[in-house]
């Protein structure tokens, strides 16, 4: 079964710590080992396992992937928001985290995070949990 979790995104760019609501999925279901797929099904927000303990890393993440792919550089796309299509490209759409005894396998700093580049937004994202 895919479980979906619903996220309003604050701002234009921003990386929103999903850890939680993903662990609560997990936890629901009752899957003792197994993995856990947790995908982004935007074109223009993407999900990625990074440092959650101090906050600056994902705003320097989300500031450096801004400066590397501005909003503004002569894109084609009609719609203006080539710049969050190719930044959700270089993130990446999902992540695969290991479960055992029931929780994620995450290392000790790690976290879950939906990134957005073009909001704000509503944004879902679906979780498929698999047993072993």
């Amino acid at each position: 079964m895919v479980e979906t979790i619903q996220v309003n995104t604050p701002d234009h760019s921003a990386a929103v710590d999903i850890t939680g609501l993903v662990e609560r999925k997990v936890r629901d279901s009752g899957v003792l080992g197994g993995i856990c797929i947790v995908y982004v099904p935007h074109t223009t927000a993407a999900v990625t396992v990074n440092e959650g303990a101090d906050p600056a890393v994902m705003e320097d993440v989300i500031s450096s992937l801004d400066s590397l792919v501005p909003w503004r550089a002569g894109y084609k796309h009609r719609e203006g928001n080539s710049a969050a299509h190719i930044k959700a490209i270089l993130v990446g759409g999902s992540a695969h985290i290991l479960i055992d005894n029931g929780r994620l396998q995450l290392g000790t700093w790690e976290h879950i995070f939906l990134c957005e580049f073009d909001g704000p937004r509503t944004r879902k994202i679906r979780v498929k949990i698999i047993s072993d």
